[in-house]
């Protein structure tokens, strides 16, 4: 193990690609604080440091593939030598970023950093996550080499984990995802439905028909309405420069309602999770605010828009997913899980389900070094 010495004591230095603590994105930064627990389970004394668009070491310029190429060949900003001093990397391609379908260049980007820093002879382990789907031949090839250099796979779901094998790599583990490795929140039941609106899908967008999003979202607290719930909007992703977060689409959607309602911008994970953890339910269009949720306890219905919903929740025995891509009525089918006795009493043997995927992941963690 090539790990520094602080009092005496080996310390393990950990990269963490592609999630931090400080993206406003707050599924990004449950990435990142899972993937730092899960470490911290198997060396408590871990160094992690993270790395991601927005929270980017002087040392790697990745905003352009020829900019990051350039500097593996000339080593002007010591790249390289950077790479070397951790004993590991945990790519995380941000949970879902493991295929080509949010273009080639995101694809290019993190697999050449991932490239660089194996070159740098420092160990790649891919943490759980999505794989796939690549619907590109290049998208294709770049997947079967950042697989084969990797010394550990792990996968979130099962489809994932077939992914893998199609493209000449199984994996070596299938797991879950690490948010359920973050420590729970303890506070009481104070709201009754908390509804997270996408910005993503409120605008136009590759995955589904952005006006009937608005109406499922519309017709969906109109017959909370009716059953005489009370129902507080939470965002999930936080307002930045990118238009996709979740913010303004809430506040648009507040200011159509005839009455006002509870809106909750949070400050940060921490603050999601305790709110999510106050609701009695969780109607969520972001996969992690979900997750979130479920995590700490709470049902969650997920308004799910893309692959990475259902196979990882089914894997853990959660059957309480609509699919807005292909379900005729979204909102009779999630006032269906609603009204389902079985919803809450589902959570329990859940966590026990990821709790114990989480487990296997640590020994195969520990394997590494």
């Amino acid at each position: 193990m090539k790990a520094s010495s602080r009092q005496g004591k080996a310390v393990v230095r950990a990269l963490v690609l592609w999630a931090d603590d400080s993206s406003p994105n707050l599924g990004v930064r449950a990435l990142g604080r899972g993937t730092e627990a899960l470490l911290r389970r198997v060396w408590p004394d871990v160094e992690v440091t993270f790395q991601n668009y927005g929270h980017r070491s002087p040392h790697l310029p990745f905003g352009l593939l020829r900019s990051l190429l350039r500097e593996r060949v000339t080593g002007r900003l010591g790249m390289q030598k950077w790479f070397s001093s951790f004993d590991l990397a945990i790519d995380t391609r941000s949970g879902d970023s493991f295929a080509d379908i949010y273009g080639l260049h995101r694809h290019a980007i993190m697999s050449a950093v991932a490239m660089c820093a194996d070159q740098a002879g420092v160990p790649i382990v891919f943490g759980p996550q999505t794989v796939g789907p690549f619907e590109t031949r290049r998208g294709r090839l770049l997947a079967r080499l950042s697989l084969k250099r990797a010394m550990l796979v792990m996968a979130r779901d099962e489809r994932s984990a077939l992914e893998a094998k199609k493209l000449g790599r199984a994996v070596d583990l299938l797991t879950t995802d690490v948010v359920f490795a973050i420590e729970v929140p303890r506070v009481s039941k104070s709201r009754d439905v908390v509804f997270n609106i996408s910005g993503l899908l409120w605008n136009r967008n590759s995955h589904v028909d952005y006006r009937a999003y608005r109406r499922t979202v519309r017709r969906l607290y109109d017959q909370l309405m009716v059953r005489n719930r009370e129902v507080t909007l939470l965002a999930h992703v936080l307002d930045s420069g990118n238009v996709d977060n979740d913010v303004p689409a809430i506040q648009d959607f507040a200011k159509s309602l005839p009455r006002d309602v509870e809106v909750v911008v949070p400050s940060g994970l921490d603050e999601v999770r305790e709110i999510v953890a106050s609701a009695r339910v969780v109607f969520g269009s972001r996969m992690h605010a979900c997750l979130n949720a479920l995590s700490v306890g709470t049902p969650a219905i997920p308004l799910a828009y893309s692959r990475k919903f259902e196979p990882l929740l089914q894997d853990l025995g959660w059957v309480h997913t609509v699919d807005l891509r292909n379900d005729a009525d979204p909102v009779e089918s999630a006032l269906r899980h609603l009204d389902d006795p079985e919803l809450s009493n589902d959570v329990p043997a859940l966590l026990r389900r990821a709790h114990s995927s989480l487990t296997r992941a640590e020994h195969s963690l520990r394997e590494v070094l």
